[in-house]
């Protein structure tokens, strides 16, 4: 089994920035990808970012050029540092893992961009 703790959500202004922080723990094999979806109140969940193991990157369109994925290998850790963040970005944030063949969620945090 594998645990994923986010950390990092928040409320910010918008224009403002946060970093969110997933850290995999338990018996894990080779990661094949790490990344980031989100939830908005009404809507079905969608992706934000992806990094597999091997290959490109992807990004939403709606975030590409604010959003950054990127991962700490030795500490089976995902981060997302958002920039120029928009009210439309206001969501719950799940971290999503690939290993040993099976899907793993975290539990969500919370950004919520308001003035």
């Amino acid at each position: 089994q594998v645990q994923l703790v986010e950390s990092g959500g928040g409320l910010v202004h918008p224009g403002g920035s946060l970093r969110l922080s997933c850290a995999a723990s338990g018996t894990i094999f080779s990661i094949a990808a790490m990344g980031w979806f989100r939830q908005a109140p009404g809507k079905q969940r969608e992706l934000v970012a992806l990094m597999p193991r091997f290959g490109s990157t992807n990004y939403a369109d709606s975030v590409k050029g604010r959003f950054t994925i990127s991962r700490d290998n030795a500490k089976s850790t995902v981060f997302l540092q958002m920039n120029s963040l928009k009210p439309e970005d206001t969501a719950v944030y799940y971290c999503n893992v690939l290993t040993g063949g099976a899907t793993y969620w975290g539990q969500g945090t919370q950004v919520t961009v308001s003035s």
